[in-house]
């Protein structure tokens, strides 16, 4: 069984900022993240400057994120086909993204289309040894009128891993994106485990007492994003699941979302989730003397 290593998102428009804080706080891997645009970044030239950065270091850089609607742009998926080309740079073997959709129409008008483009980007990957995995963020849509991801439901992912069967497709899961709907992460993780590619850490707390006085019709939130170890998950079962699953990637915190432990306190909540989850792992690895 290999240990699950405990790594953090960090945006790439900040990395060189950002990274020179964070690389001797204890997280083991990076995840390197766009939103939407690559806002122009040369990746071979930030690649660099990440390395230089991480110097000797042993912290990978397992994936990079560029989250961004290739069914109805064609310059996102033209982005995507560059971060596939570029993943190299920074020994990633990881590419992750949105499914797309076709704005404010429902899920399975699009997933033809979705087909279509993933079929081609999945072999592109293949062809450098690159996995692609879908993160489950609704983005604010619903089942009959997406936004820029059709990939957040356990319906849709039937569909979808009907239309691309290949082995380097699969899933960016994390617990959050099911709770906001209501559905029981553990149950769907126990389901899915095979399509999880890479695990996002990021929890949520559900207000039931603002679900039974007002539902769930946007009255009043009822649902808040946290970082592990403020939220409802119990991530030693997550983990747990993981490992009999046969997962053997990491989870890299995806913090800048927390509402009580955000702004002057991202540091200190990240750094918090990190040992929780290292705690949730068990610990560090210890060979045991009578194991040879």
């Amino acid at each position: 069984m290999k240990e699950i290593k405990i790594g953090t998102c960090v945006p790439g428009v900040k990395a060189a900022d950002w990274l020179p804080h964070m690389v001797d706080q204890g997280f083991e891997t990076f995840q390197m993240t766009f939103h939407m645009s690559l806002e122009n970044t040369d990746l071979k030239e930030l690649s660099k400057q990440v390395k230089e950065i991480i110097g000797d270091r042993d912290i990978p850089i397992t994936g990079i994120g560029l989250y961004c609607n290739p069914i109805q742009y064609e310059e996102h998926k033209k982005a995507l086909e560059y971060v596939i080309d570029s993943a190299e740079y920074f020994g990633a073997s990881n590419v992750y993204t949105f499914a797309g959709a076709y704005e404010g129409r429902p899920v399975d008008e699009a997933i033809p289309k979705f087909g279509e483009v993933f079929r081609e980007l999945t072999k592109r990957a293949a062809d450098k040894n690159i996995t692609i995995g879908i993160e489950n963020c609704p983005m604010g849509g619903t089942y009959d009128k997406a936004t820029c991801n059709i990939g957040f439901n356990p319906k849709a992912w039937e569909k979808m891993f009907n239309e691309v069967p290949e082995e380097n497709f699969g899933l960016e899961w994390e617990p959050t994106h099911q709770m906001v709907q209501l559905i029981d992460p553990i149950a769907q993780l126990k389901e899915w485990v095979k399509k999880i590619v890479h695990i996002h850490g990021k929890d949520a707390t559900i207000d039931h007492d603002a679900i039974r006085k007002y539902g769930i019709f946007n009255v009043k939130d009822f649902v808040y994003h946290r970082t592990p170890g403020y939220g409802d998950c119990n991530w030693t079962d997550i983990i747990s699941i993981l490992q009999k699953g046969g997962y053997e990637g990491d989870i890299c915190i995806e913090g800048y979302h927390d509402p009580v432990y955000g702004g002057d306190w991202e540091m200190t909540s990240q750094i918090h989730g990190m040992e929780y989850l290292k705690w949730c792992r068990g610990g560090s690895f210890t060979p045991a003397p009578w194991m040879k």
